[in-house]
């Protein structure tokens, strides 16, 4: 999954595109380390990274940071997520957005920003459906703010 998101897209930056396996297993211990918020390396916040699989094949990623700085503020938010190019528009981006807006509610966050780019439709209809309210549009980005306990109901 890693290889096939590539380098980055519409803001996700995914820095593992072109490491080894023994660079991508230190970032895992790295991730383990950042989620725990102890010794944090300058401008980071605590942050969980999750995977969303569809039986044993990973189709997505995404991460919960638990308060924002001001660069969080201006790029990235409390949530950030990519969906594999080959399994988007199958519902995987709601599906993870929803559990890591619950993810956030369970961790005593009420109000969710993320933001994505202007020209991003697919990642504004997934905010959007998953009751983002969209705060501004300023240089190409959108911020948007979700109520952890108010999302829309789901669709059977």
């Amino acid at each position: 999954m890693i290889r096939e998101i590539g380098p980055g897209e519409n803001g996700f930056v995914n820095g593992l595109y072109a490491e080894s396996e023994e660079a991508y297993r230190q970032k895992l211990a790295d991730n383990v380390r950042i989620a725990s918020g102890e010794n944090l390396p300058e401008g980071y916040v605590r942050q969980q990274v999750y995977w969303l699989y569809d039986g044993d094949r990973p189709v997505g990623c995404g991460k919960l940071r638990y308060w924002l700085t001001d660069a969080l503020r201006l790029h990235g938010g409390h949530i950030g997520y990519t969906i594999r190019p080959s399994e988007r528009g199958h519902g995987y981006g709601t599906a993870m957005l929803r559990e890591l807006s619950e993810e956030a509610a369970a961790a005593g966050i009420d109000e969710v920003m993320l933001t994505c780019n202007a020209d991003n439709t697919a990642s504004r209809r997934v905010i959007e459906r998953c009751g983002g309210r969209l705060e501004k549009l300023e240089e190409g980005s959108c911020t948007y703010w979700i109520k952890t306990g108010e999302q829309r109901p789901r669709h059977t």
